[in-house]
């Protein structure tokens, strides 16, 4: 993702043309796509940015891409007319994206499921929320407009709660607590984020699940949704997620990627306004690390 740091205020269109110097045709055709970014949240081409704004962005991709539908095993915990939420599988990367342009979440969904919402450009259709490639776990996708609306607000008001189980290096000595340090990018790694007195508020809740010999295991809640978050935050106090290829240790770097896990979803449902609670268990590969790690204590 590549960022660029609003001077002077100006339609983000016209920002971006001046600042990549490219057609406003083209630079309008990668906000329909939803390739770009302000505070997270993909705009419009009239969208007016300030001083100050930080504005996201991915370029066009040189090949053309077509979102084929894709037969591929999805679990798809749950679905109705208007949502569906889907327990994702480490390793599968949400939505088209540079390096990943074939057999994502998205092409999958395009198979499984009859409708997606439009709101977030040609490339994301549905996709409400994001989950790292490497994390596993829960993530809601809407089926039409008024549905992604709905959850976007949720999201924005906070009303969607979501909690990770996540096993990370060192034995935490407090039985809870709460991390309140702003996030945003890496003053000198691109695909990195760290906290920096510039960054966005960025608050994460956790909680001991189990101890073992040199790990912990535990339960994490999000009370904002920085990119990368619980990753960056439990590596700022100290005990960073195991198997993270960014912000882990290099040594147990595995194919497997980061011990991270979304296993809870709580969102009031677009249509019936009803509380809805969605589970999902450790993937077998997490059951496998922690069996590993108590035979070694």
């Amino acid at each position: 993702m590549n960022t660029i740091l609003v001077k002077t205020p100006n339609r983000i269109d016209k920002t971006l043309a001046s600042e990549l110097g490219l057609s406003r045709a083209k630079v309008q055709k990668m906000i329909q796509s939803g390739l770009v970014f302000v505070d997270e949240e993909i705009v419009k081409a009239s969208f007016e940015v300030k001083a100050g704004d930080v504005i996201e962005y991915e370029e066009l991709p040189d090949v053309d891409i077509t979102l084929t539908p894709t037969p591929m095993d999805l679990d798809i915990v749950y679905q109705d007319e208007h949502i569906a939420v889907i327990n994702k599988a480490s390793g599968m990367v949400v939505h088209p994206a540079p390096g990943h342009y074939e057999h994502t979440l998205v092409h999958g969904l395009l198979y499984h499921l009859n409708d997606l919402s439009g709101i977030n450009g040609e490339f994301r259709p549905g996709i409400v929320h994001r989950i790292d490639k490497d994390t596993s776990g829960l993530l809601v996708v809407a089926k039409n407009d008024h549905a992604h609306h709905h959850l976007q607000d949720q999201l924005s008001h906070k009303t969607m709660a979501r909690e990770y189980l996540v096993l990370v290096h060192g034995v935490v000595d407090t039985n809870e607590g709460r991390i309140d340090a702003p996030i945003g990018r890496h003053p000198h790694h691109r695909l990195q984020m760290d906290v920096v007195a510039s960054g966005k508020p960025s608050v994460t809740w956790f909680q001991v699940v189990e101890r073992y010999l040199a790990h912990t295991l535990l339960r994490c809640k999000l009370e904002t949704g920085r990119t990368h978050q619980i990753r960056v935050h439990l590596k700022y106090i100290g005990y960073p997620v195991v198997g993270d290829p960014l912000y882990g240790r290099k040594k147990d770097n595995t194919e497997y990627g980061q011990y991270l896990h979304a296993t809870s979803l709580t969102l009031i449902h677009p249509l019936t306004e009803e509380a809805m609670t969605f589970t999902a268990m450790l993937p077998q590969e997490f059951e496998d690390k922690i069996k590993e790690i108590n035979q070694q204590g």
